[in-house]
């Protein structure tokens, strides 16, 4: 078996980088859908059906368990995928597959609390609020996931969401650092205003962000703490396999990279995040 890591694009490199370190002697197999990224623009219903695809596509790969490196996917297609098609899958092939993503574990970060914590809600007025900011693809964004799961959590925390539909697009497509500067410190800029202030703290809720999270650094206050995704989810996915030992990661220490888009070596800021040039095959 082999660990699948998917994403529309690049982003979820970040992710990956961050599984092979935890898990170096896992067997890996990556997939970005570069031929349909990005995915924070498109319908729901679109975004399901790309989701799936990839992950049949690792699953054929080898792939029994797949984590989705994308905000835009786990929102919007995750819950789905688990709840209607993969019984049916599970069943029709034999195989004991699974889906995870990167969204329950970074709440799980941002509050502090397990998953299957809920807060009782007793009417208490809250005399200071955690403002946190959450930037994500209009996909995420619209979903409202971050505010919908971790208001049933912490009462304490409100979550403001700016989407930011043109980001992740030129972090693909190899945009240069004061262009990419100035995005984002009007997408700061934007969330500053609606709040009336700086958030406390930011989750970057879009995994290509990952990869110019010093922009971010930047852009806000010194020292406003962001929640990285990516250590999350190798926490997360550490905990999971400690629950389900049944899972056989692989021991050779594989590493494949596919995308459905044009194959060969990735753009230069890939090149500096993962500290090598990376090459893709084709899917």
């Amino acid at each position: 078996m082999a660990i699948g890591v998917f994403d529309s694009g690049v982003g979820g490199l970040t992710v990956h980088r961050h599984l092979v370190e935890r898990f170096p002697q896992a067997d890996f197999v990556y997939l970005a859908d570069q031929a349909n990224a990005p995915y924070g623009g498109r319908g729901g219903e679109e975004i399901v059906d790309l989701t799936r695809a990839g992950v049949i596509r690792l699953f054929d790969e080898g792939c029994d368990l797949v984590v989705l490196a994308c905000n835009t996917a786990a929102a919007v297609a995750l819950r789905r995928l688990q709840q209607t098609w993969l019984p049916g899958w599970r069943r029709e092939t034999g195989r004991k597959a699974n889906v995870l993503g990167i969204i329950v574990p970074t709440i799980e970060a941002a509050t502090g609390l397990p998953w299957e914590h809920e807060a009782e809600r007793r009417g208490e007025k809250v005399e200071k609020l955690d403002i946190l900011g959450v930037f994500s693809t209009p996909a995420t964004a619209a979903s409202r996931v971050y505010e919908i799961e971790i208001d049933k959590r912490r009462q304490d925390v409100a979550v403001f969401s700016e989407p930011c539909p043109d980001l992740a697009r030129m972090i693909e497509q190899g945009a240069g650092a004061a262009e990419l500067a100035k995005v984002v410190e009007d997408h700061v800029a934007r969330l500053k205003a609606r709040i009336g202030r700086h958030p406390d703290r930011a989750i970057l809720g879009c995994t290509h962000y990952e990869i110019i999270a010093d922009l971010f650094r930047a852009a806000l206050p010194p020292g406003t703490p962001l929640i990285h995704q990516p250590q999350a989810t190798a926490d997360a996915l550490a905990r999971y396999f400690e629950r389900h030992p049944e899972f056989d990661v692989g021991s050779d220490g594989g590493r494949r990279f596919l995308t459905t888009g044009t194959p060969g070596v990735q753009n230069a800021q890939v090149t500096t995040f993962w500290g090598a040039p990376l090459t893709f095959e084709a899917a």
